[in-house]
Formats: C-alpha cells, sequence, structure tokens
C-alpha cells in the first residue's frame, strides 16, 4: 500500500528535529508562524475530521525532511491563511518579513473566475507558481510538499475528485519534482498517482513483489556481501557506503504496461546503490563490478560525464549475476547521491557541498524556457501540454557533431532537435543527417545518435506547417506558431475569420464583430488577443483551439443575446449546408456553381485548400500555400478578399492527377541520375518534365514535374527520394 497512512505532526515534532539537526534554525520565528497560523484556521477542519493546521505543519516536516531554512518552514506553515482565511498577505509581511510573505503568496492560488474552464483554471495557477518560483525555486519546493501531503490524505476526498487530483500531479508536479532532482517526492507523488488511477493494476504489482519478497531481500542482501567482501581487497579515501532497492511500482507498471515488457526483461528491478568518495573510485568499482559480473551489453549510461537535464549524475550497469538474474548497479560520490536524492533542496541542505548560486540558476534554467515558450502561445491550457510531454521523467540523449549532448522527450524528432539548439536553425531547416545517413524530418531520435542539422542559406525560409504534426517537444510548436503568427499574419487573419464564421453558421448564431469582440474580450479572455484581427489570427496560425472554444463562445452568445435557431439576419445562402461539386471539393454555402483545379499550383487532396469566386468562370481551387492567395493577403482589398471562399475535400473524392514540380538536392557523384530514375520508375509516376542542374558548391538541384493524386502520394515519393544516397533534401517546389 502507498503510505496513506493517518500520521498526525505537531508543531513539537517539528521542533525535536531541529534540536537534533547541526544547521541554524531560528525557533521562535517558527513558534510564531505556527500559532498565527493555528489562531487563522481556528474551527476549520478537512475532509477527515481533522483540525486544519495538522495540514500545514505536515508540509512544514516535510520540508524538514528536505533540509529547506526557517523562511520556507515559515511560508509552509502559512501558505493557506491568504487563501483560506481572513488573514492578508500584508498581514504576513508585517509579522514575518518580505520573504515569507513571497513564498506564501507564489503558492497561493489566483481567486476562481466564473468563465474559466477548468482546464484554463488550473493552467493559470500553474502559470501563477512558475512565474513565481523563476524569482525563488523554494516556492515550488513548498507546493511540491503541499502536493505530497494532499496525496498521502487523498482517500478522505470523493472519488471523481481524487482522480482529478490524481490525474493532476501525475501530469504537472510528479515531473517537476523529477525536473528540480527531488527523487523521493517524485517517486512517492508517482506511486500515489498510480494507486488512484489504477487501483488493479497497483495491487497487482504489488502482490507480485509481495509474494517474492523474501526471496527479493535475501537476493540483495547476497549481492551486497559479495560486492562488499571484493572492496576489503582495495583501498578507499573512506569505505563505501552499499544500499539496494527495489524498483517503485510506478516504474515497473510503465516498463511492463506501457513499454510491453516482461517482468523477466527489467534489468533494472533489483538494483544495489554503492556511493563513494572520489569520482576516480567511481569509475574504479564500475571496472570492479565488470570483473565480478557479466555486463548486459548496450545497459552502460554514463551520467557523470553527460548529466541528466535536472544535475542527476552517476554511473549504471546492469549485470548478470551467476543465477542469471540480472540487477543493476549505481555508483556515485556522497555529493552526487545527495543532489540525487533532494535535487535542488541540496542547496539548503548541504550548503558547504553545493557550488553556490551559479549552478542552482542553471538547474532551473528550464523554467525559464517553459515560460518563454508559453508566451508564444495564446492558449493557456498549453502550459499542462509543456509540463507533461518536455519535463518528463523518460527523455533522450542526443549528440551535436561537436560531440555537445542534448536531452530531448521520448518521441523527438530531428526538426525537434533543431529548435532545441536555436530558433534561427529551426526556421531554416531543410534536412538532416543522422549518424552520418540522410534521414526524414520526421524520424525520431535515439539516445546516443549523433544529429546533424542542414539548413538554407536563404534567410527567408521558414518552417513548414506539416511539421505541426511532426514535432514532440511544445518548445518547437510554439516557435512554429510563432513564425506563423508573425510573418503570415494577414493569411492567419481571413483563414481565422473564415473558420470563425462557419462554424457560427453551422451552430446557428450569427454575432456581430462588436458582439463577437464584447464575448473574446469579456468571457473566452485569450491571451495576446486585444483585437478581433488578434482572435482571427491566433485562430488561423494555431495559437488558439477554436474546438475548444466553440461551446462556451455559443454558451456566452445565447446568455447575452439570446437563443435562436433560424436567426432572421441570416440569409438562406448562408444556413444552406456545405456543398459537394463533382470535383470532389465542398465549398461552404456555395451550390450549383462550376469548380476547377487551379494551375497555378496544382492543389491536391490532402492540402489544405481555399476556392476563389471568378467573373462568370465559377469558382477556381488554390492551395492555401499559393503564391496568388498570399498576394491577395498582403494586398489586403476586403472587396478582393471576400472572394475567397472556404473550401476541403470530401471525404470520399476520387483522386485527380495534377501535374506538380519537385526539387531534388543532392551531393553530385556517379550513377546518382539512374538511382533517382530507377524510384520514379519503380513508383509509376508519370515524369513530363526533367531538368538536372550543377551548382557552383558543387552539389546538384534536379527539377521535375511528375503526375500525382494526391499529398500522400507525392509524400511517398519525396520519402522514396529522400533514401536514395547522397540526396540531400526532396520537397515540392515553392509556387
Amino acid at each position: 500500500m502507498p503510505d496513506l497512512q493517518d500520521r498526525t505532526y505537531t508543531i513539537d515534532m517539528i521542533v525535536g528535529k531541529i534540536l537534533t539537526d547541526d544547521r541554524q534554525y531560528d525557533i521562535s520565528k517558527l513558534i510564531a508562524a505556527y500559532e498565527y497560523a493555528a489562531q487563522c484556521h481556528k474551527g476549520q477542519t478537512r475532509s477527515s475530521g481533522e483540525p486544519y493546521i495538522v495540514h500545514p505543519v505536515a508540509v512544514a516536516y516535510i520540508l524538514l525532511e528536505l533540509g529547506m531554512d526557517t523562511d520556507t518552514l515559515c511560508a509552509a506553515l502559512l501558505h493557506d491563511v491568504v487563501e483560506d482565511t481572513a488573514a492578508t498577505l500584508d498581514d504576513v509581511k508585517k509579522r514575518f518579513g518580505h520573504d515569507v510573505a513571497m513564498l506564501v503568496d507564489g503558492v497561493t492560488k489566483l481567486a476562481k473566475v466564473p468563465t474559466f474552464s477548468k482546464e484554463q483554471q488550473q493552467a493559470e495557477n500553474v502559470m501563477k507558481i512558475l512565474l513565481a518560483m523563476s524569482q525563488d525555486i523554494r516556492v515550488m519546493i513548498i507546493k511540491l510538499a503541499d502536493r505530497l501531503h494532499n496525496m498521502r490524505t487523498l482517500k478522505y476526498r470523493p472519488e471523481h475528485k481524487q482522480h482529478n487530483t490524481a490525474f493532476e500531479t501525475m501530469n504537472v508536479y510528479a515531473p517537476i519534482a523529477h525536473r528540480l532532482g527531488i527523487t523521493s517526492v517524485q517517486e512517492e507523488l508517482e506511486d500515489l498517482s498510480f494507486y488512484f488511477l489504477d487501483p488493479y493494476a497497483y495491487e497487482e504489482i504489488e502482490n507480485l513483489l509481495e509474494n517474492n519478497k523474501q526471496q527479493r531481500e535475501e537476493f540483495i542482501e547476497s549481492i551486497k556481501s559479495r560486492i562488499a567482501e571484493r572492496f576489503r581487497s582495495l583501498d578507499f579515501v573512506s569505505p563505501p557506503q552499499i544500499d539496494g532497492r527495489v524498483k517503485s511500482i510506478y516504474g515497473i507498471y510503465k516498463k511492463v504496461y506501457v513499454h510491453h515488457k516482461s517482468i523477466d526483461e527489467i534489468y533494472d528491478k533489483y538494483a544495489v546503490r554503492v556511493i563513494v568518495t572520489t569520482v576516480t573510485e567511481c569509475y574504479s568499482v564500475l571496472g570492479m563490478i565488470h570483473d565480478m559480473f557479466r555486463p548486459i551489453p548496450n545497459r552502460f549510461k554514463d551520467y557523470i560525464a553527460n548529466p541528466k537535464p535536472n544535475g542527476y549524475q552517476s554511473l549504471h550497469t546492469s549485470v548478470l549475476c551467476k543465477e542469471g538474474i540480472p540487477f543493476e548497479v549505481q555508483i556515485r560520490t556522497w555529493e552526487m547521491h545527495a543532489n540525487a536524492e533532494y535535487g535542488v533542496a541540496a542547496h539548503w541542505k548541504y550548503k558547504e557541498s553545493i557550488q553556490g548560486k551559479t549552478v542552482l540558476d542553471s538547474r532551473i534554467a528550464w523554467i525559464r524556457q517553459v515560460l518563454e515558450t508559453q508566451q508564444a502561445s495564446d492558449d493557456p491550457e498549453e502550459l499542462v501540454n509543456t509540463i507533461k510531454n518536455d519535463i518528463a521523467p523518460d527523455d533522450i540523449v542526443v549528440m551535436t557533431p561537436k560531440g555537445d549532448p542534448i536531452s530531448l522527450p521520448v518521441g523527438s524528432t530531428v526538426i525537434d532537435f533543431a529548435y532545441h539548439i536555436h530558433t534561427e536553425i529551426g526556421h531554416r531547416t531543410v534536412g538532416a543527417k543522422v549518424d552520418g545517413k540522410i534521414v526524414q524530418l520526421s524520424y525520431q531520435l535515439n539516445t546516443g545518435e549523433v544529429c546533424e542539422i542542414i539548413t538554407s542559406k536563404d534567410r527567408n525560409k521558414g518552417p513548414n506547417r506539416d511539421w505541426l504534426d511532426k514535432v514532440k517537444t511544445n518548445e518547437a510548436r510554439a516557435n512554429i506558431r510563432s513564425w506563423f503568427k508573425h510573418e503570415r499574419r494577414p493569411e492567419n487573419i481571413v483563414n481565422g475569420r473564415a473558420q470563425v464564421e462557419h462554424e457560427c453558421r453551422r451552430m446557428r448564431i450569427q454575432p456581430t464583430p462588436e458582439q463577437l469582440m464584447t464575448i473574446v474580450k469579456e468571457d473566452i479572455r485569450p491571451a495576446n488577443c486585444s483585437s478581433l484581427d488578434d482572435f482571427y489570427a491566433a485562430i488561423g496560425y494555431g495559437g488558439l483551439s477554436l474546438t475548444k472554444l466553440l461551446p462556451r463562445l455559443r454558451e456566452c452568445y445565447i446568455r447575452r443575446y439570446g437563443a435562436s435557431s433560424e436567426p432572421q439576419s441570416v440569409s438562406p445562402e448562408a444556413l444552406r449546408k456545405p456543398v459537394k461539386s463533382s470535383s470532389g471539393v465542398i465549398l461552404d454555402g456555395i451550390a450549383n456553381v462550376e469548380v476547377k483545379l487551379a494551375r497555378c499550383c496544382s492543389p491536391l487532396q490532402g492540402e489544405k485548400i481555399i476556392g476563389f469566386s471568378t467573373m462568370g468562370h465559377g469558382v477556381s481551387i488554390h492551395t492555401q500555400e499559393c503564391k496568388k492567395y498570399k498576394e491577395a493577403l498582403q494586398r489586403g482589398d476586403p472587396e478582393e478578399l471576400s472572394r475567397w471562399v472556404p473550401a476541403q475535400w470530401a471525404s470520399n473524392a476520387p483522386a485527380a492527377e495534377m501535374q506538380v514540380k519537385i526539387e531534388v538536392l543532392c551531393v553530385n557523384r556517379m550513377g546518382l541520375l539512374n538511382d533517382i530514375t530507377a524510384v520514379l520508375n519503380e513508383a509509376h509516376i508519370p515524369v513530363s518534365n526533367f531538368n538536372f542542374h550543377m551548382l557552383k558548391n558543387g552539389n546538384a538541384l534536379l527539377e521535375a514535374t511528375v503526375s500525382v493524386g494526391s499529398r500522400e502520394v507525392l509524400t511517398g515519393l519525396l520519402t522514396k527520394l529522400l533514401a536514395v544516397r547522397d540526396v540531400i533534401s526532396a520537397e515540392r517546389a515553392a509556387y
């Protein structure tokens, strides 16, 4: 069972523990904070029926175990007085000083806004905490301790709140604890969350471990004894410490149920930890371990030379004992051990062994990166996704050509890698090499690979909208959206307006621009949207999800302006359902009209399209990347723009073949042309034009016009061309 026992903490326990500690604490200040908190919370109880003061005292005790200072403990005792009692922040500041008040304010939730969704409220509160912790990391350490005690007592809450709190803890707070390096808190938060999210799987793993408990303990003790016996023949600065552990329940669950491994394939299910004095001794012990036991191939990790992003350092190796049982050995120094157990909290617990503020700042630099990424997004809920995806415990380490390690989430592509190095490199990426071989931009990187990004010399080169579906990290996604946000604003406004108008007609509401602006400003309140054009642009480039906003938009419109199933102000044409033409294109609100595909951009099925109403010749269908459409957006003539109408492909539309120009950039060599033509012949794709040019830098550019029926067919062809040796890039030519 997880730690759900009803332990009652008291101020006497805190004082007693402090008296046995060699660090200096202001006990009188702590007692004053306790007495003030007890007075403020008098008469309040928790869901368990206990006096409320039990909770802040428990949070303070957890922080004391982490080694935090006097002001942090005082803030823990007072962390709910501003939010849940009549006390004010000024009261706290006058009694206990600026630092304590600042910490209390940092962990105090924002007042609930009725029009905010639950997800928005959560995101705004997390944003406030991140902003506060970017100034003082103790804010988040208090919040983690607060969440840990709430999880320990979660059984007293209603079942639906248990699930919601556990889900938030698993997706937000456990990843943050991991990134701060506080392993003990991270693993307990994960196990507690897992217990409430999937109690049956938790019990199954727990029973499995319990059934083998005696055998497991005997095995670990025998390994420790054999290693200790070998140590007697070696000289150490001070005697090493040897510990044994079993992998956490949630850690086993991830390997078994998420990564589809059997229990026997979990090589780190059992682990022995060796703690020595110096780095040199770490590597000496590693050699001794490999001499005693048989190393398992590809299971050695040197986190001393290449620390994890959260500062974790250790040597990890998986070996087999003579009985054939696999286990992991972790080797580290005492300072590494302090950092592994306490993370950034070690700065306060072991100040004399931490190298000062510079190291602390470097270990929390990711907070500023998350905040910068969030500034590029208009959707506050994106923050939760950033924490869940980009700060998750699972990560890979990819090397640059110069040997610098880059840490990324599992599943990251070369585009993620490019944007992590620098935003401009990401924007100008045209190709990539992994371990010297050309790969697709959608290639998912693995630990240990060397990635080289190939960039365009054209400073105006920008990302492709399709990249949004290929990237894993929110950092890359935010930078791509930011580029489209600033470089394609006129296009975004038109696209966004068309989407909003289309959805409003579909929902049978017809807000005027003034009414829509009122709803946006007073009800929806998206970030960075001070005008209706800002709102349209955010929808157009993907910064705001129209799908998420629609229910609230309709609800707010009806509440403010009343419901009407058939608004009189809407013309019959506007209420008509989208009409499918014989060409397989659906036009919004336009019927009985000739539709033709434009030759200037050759739209393919699967591409985003838009229609242009011609004078007496029906509607011409263009891609949304067409030069003519972009030029119309830049001119901004309202009359001209009104002739561009929303359009989309029908799901069962027949594929109409179009002639498309492609460009293949490659390193010139003998036989290259034969290899490329072989790919075209094998794909059975007609080629109507074929040119081969030598470039000044020694490379070659092949231009060809091919007939294809859909974007998928074209993408498949380009993928096959990219697989040809010495091909640098293969893409559709610009319109």
